[in-house]
This record gives structure tokens, sequence and C-alpha cells, in this order.
């Protein structure tokens, strides 16, 4: 009974969590399936070996997807590299914002491409404080570093977008 109410608990906040968790990985990652393959491979790690660890299981749950992201970019790259050799060509880059029917395509666009542009330690401080909603501490936590050097990053990802996204009002 025991381990029944541990895995429905998980279940559950795998549940509340999960889509947050994609959303992280996939600011990491080329595609949704390549996220949801790091999450998988993440939470398996977590699982297996963090959960008993002190501290926030998000905050853990997250280091290990960027370790795991990390761990798949570098199987990608490798694997590139050998299909490029025999082929001559790479496939093209999916994006971080699938538009749907309805939605402003091109602003969506836009977005992607300014935050592509942000240094990568801006994105992901601004990635997990606004898609995961984790406090400046837990995202100290997560990438260890210490929680006022992850406000600044913060800030100064959001003063980058707005000036390029709305240049006009800060020209």
């Amino acid at each position: 009974m025991e381990a029944a109410h541990a895995t429905d608990t998980w279940k559950d906040w795998f549940e509340a969590y999960g889509p947050k968790l994609l959303l992280c990985a996939r600011q990491w990652t080329r595609s949704l399936a390549d996220a949801e393959d790091v999450l998988q491979e993440a939470f398996v790690r977590y699982w297996r070996h963090q959960r008993d660890l002190p501290g926030d299981p998000q905050a853990l749950l997250i280091t290990s997807i960027r370790r795991a992201a990390i761990d798949h970019a570098r199987r990608e790259t490798r694997r590139a590299i050998r299909e490029e050799k025999a082929d001559g060509g790479l496939e093209g880059r999916d994006t971080l914002f699938t538009p749907q029917l309805g939605e402003d395509a091109d602003r969506r666009v836009e977005i992607e491409a300014a935050l592509q542009r942000l240094p990568v330690e801006q994105r992901e401080v601004l990635v997990l404080k606004i898609w995961n909603e984790l406090t400046f501490d837990q995202i100290a936590g997560a990438l260890d570093i210490p929680a006022n050097t992850a406000a600044s990053r913060y800030r100064y990802a959001l003063a980058a977008l707005r000036k390029e996204l709305n240049p006009v009002s800060h020209g």
C-alpha cells in the first residue's frame, strides 16, 4: 500500500509539474521530441539517484534536465557530424514555439529569435523564472550560482528582450 501511495504521489506531482519541466527541457533542445526524451531521461535519473537528496525536488529535477540535455546535445552533435560526413547536409532546426492556428506566427518567430540571441546564461534563468515559476533561490540551486546572480541575469534578459522586441519605446 505504501509503494502504491508513493507512486500516486509522484504521478500527481509529475502531472502538475511535467508541462513546466517540458518547457524547461525545450529551451535546451532542438525539438519537442528531443525535449520529451530529455525530460524522461532526467526524471529516471532523478528517481534512481537524486530523489532522496535534500532540497527542492523541482530544482533537483531541473538540474537533472539540464545535465540530460547537455548529454543529449553531445550525442546529437556526434550523430550529426557522422550524418553530415555521410550525406553532406544537416536537417534544419525546429523552432522553440510551434505556431498554432489563429496565433501570430510572425511574432512567435520574432520572440524565439530574440530568445536565441540572449546569452545562454540569461536565457536559462529567464526560462526557469517565467515558464517554471522558480524563485531566484531555486534557480540558484539548479544552476549552481548565487541567487543575486540569477536575479541580475533575469533583469538583463528582460531588458534585452524589451529593447529588441520594442525598439521604438527604447530607442
